[in-house]
């Protein structure tokens, strides 16, 4: 039986999951976030996609993301082939490096997207790698919470900024404030 076509609305944020096979690791080491980070900047000159919040956790990433020309599915088979090929390549494998299709939901309004970022950037929190966002080097909070940080080329930090008043400073501090409070995760959990 096919698998159901994906819906694809282009100017709409998706929170986006992929796992590696088996839940094996997808990173073994800082080279391979970085090669992962360096793949998305690359496809992001062709395909041009915003994402708003990230975090690649040891064996899945998370990405809120939209793209407004490419379909998620094509974009999606770009990104995870281009790195299962540099994976199965560094470490002398082959076969499927991701579980299945990723999965995605589309994202509803303003509450949605912080929420969908606040679950994001406290992934490493709840699985208990860190006590805060802000130790965790795999994620884009460090981009919130630095503004000296040298932003990727693919990541649109002013949309959720936006939503603020104030200065620049300001609202970078009450994002991370939000993001950091402790209260329950929403369905987004996994």
């Amino acid at each position: 039986m096919p698998r159901c076509k994906r819906v694809w609305i282009p100017e709409q944020f998706y929170h986006v999951v992929c796992r590696g096979n088996r839940r094996d690791p997808l990173y073994r080491n800082a080279t391979d976030f970085e090669a992962f980070l360096h793949i998305l900047q690359q496809l992001h000159e062709k395909h041009k996609f915003e994402i708003t919040s990230y975090c690649l956790m040891t064996n899945h990433y998370h990405l809120q993301i939209r793209s407004s020309k490419t379909s998620l599915s094509n974009l999606f088979a770009l990104i995870n082939k281009r790195y299962a090929n540099y994976y199965n390549s560094k470490y002398k494998l082959s076969g499927h490096v991701y579980e299945k299709r990723y999965f995605s939901k589309l994202i509803q309004g303003k509450e949605g997207m912080f929420e969908v970022s606040r679950y994001i950037h406290l992934n490493p929190v709840e699985a208990k790698i860190v006590k805060s966002p802000k130790h965790y080097p795999w994620s884009s909070f460090h981009l919130y919470k630095d503004p000296r940080l040298a932003v990727p080329v693919f990541m649109r930090t002013d949309i959720l900024l936006k939503y603020y008043h104030g200065t620049n400073p300001e609202k970078r501090g009450k994002f991370c404030e939000e993001t950091e409070e402790v209260r329950p995760l929403n369905e987004y959990g996994e």
